[in-house]
């Protein structure tokens, strides 16, 4: 219990520097492309203008200032007005978010769904016809960009068969073909680790000494092997949990989902800066919460990586 509590905190300090070291590119990160007064006042408008705007902005303080106001009221929840829309940032964000949640929390499941099976069954069965068709997928996934796999799943399901909604997310059916595209983009890595770790797990001492004690396959496969096999795909999991959150913008802009990565791009495009802020650092926190718990899921099921 003390080396699960030391292994704890260890990695709370080191999420919390993570943390502090994104608020830090969040913050900077916008400002350099140019000077953002110049970039929110317009490029026709005036020295006064553009003064003026810095002035409102509070953009003639020391920057150093400007990054802990700004990260005192993120903390707050405050993360300013956008420029564009009528709503606050935190109202923005909190309205598009749960789209984006259910849609890589839906890819999440389907991704494992596929890639850990077809892994282990890849495994059982090396360099044989299952073995190289898991592998074919797995290339294929990689290989077919999302966007043009999301746009011929719609003409085949939607326009052709009529099964599935074309856009949008107002029911659980308009997150489907979402979901499928963007679970088969991360099923290829769970798929492969999941072989890799099998194969070695497969190959150890301990599990030729339970086949040779008599024990039933089935048991061996699922309470032994997998077990341990398993441990390096729950850190993966959630890596690939944080990178659907990031990446969900290709995925909405093709489904015209009203979520955050929809959201980002449309702040790109309309320089709102706020916003591009807001949604920069609250994915990040996403992104180091779920490495934190996928660390101390490996330490539970593995107890040597506590001493790490």
């Amino acid at each position: 219990t003390s080396s699960l509590l030391n292994f704890t905190l260890r990695r709370l300090a080191l999420a919390a520097l993570v943390a502090i070291t994104v608020s830090i590119i969040a913050f900077f990160l916008v400002r350099i492309s140019g000077d953002l007064a110049t970039a929110l006042a317009g490029e026709e408008a005036s020295a006064e203008d553009i003064a003026e705007i810095r002035r409102l902005y509070g953009l003639d303080r020391p920057v150093f200032v400007q990054y802990l106001d700004w990260l005192g009221r993120a903390l707050q929840g405050d993360f300013g007005k956008s420029l564009f829309f009528p709503e606050t940032v935190w109202q923005l964000v909190a309205s598009r978010l749960p789209t984006t949640l259910t849609l890589a929390a839906f890819g999440l499941v389907i991704s494992l769904l596929i890639g850990i099976p077809f892994g282990v069954i890849a495994a059982l069965r090396p360099n044989s016809w299952i073995d190289r068709l898991a592998m074919t997928v797995a290339v294929a996934g990689q290989a077919i960009p999302t966007f043009w796999m999301g746009l011929m799943l719609m003409v085949v399901f939607s326009l052709m068969l009529g099964w599935t909604p074309i856009s949008g997310n107002d029911t659980w059916a308009h997150f489907i073909l979402p979901a499928v595209t963007l679970g088969y983009y991360s099923t290829p890595p769970i798929m492969r680790l999941t072989r890799s770790g099998m194969l070695e797990v497969l190959s150890a001492d301990y599990i030729r000494t339970a086949y040779a004690k008599g024990l039933h396959p089935m048991p061996v496969l699922f309470k032994h092997a997998l077990r341990n096999a398993v441990i390096p795909v729950v850190a993966l999991a959630s890596v690939q949990f944080g990178h659907m959150l990031s990446g969900a913008i290709v995925i909405e802009s093709v489904f015209a989902m009203q979520g955050i990565g929809y959201l980002a791009w449309e702040a790109i495009l309309r320089n709102d800066i706020a916003v591009i802020q807001a949604i920069l650092l609250i994915v990040c926190m996403f992104y180091i919460g779920l490495t934190f718990i996928s660390d101390l899921l490996n330490a539970w099921l593995d107890p040597r990586i506590r001493v790490q």
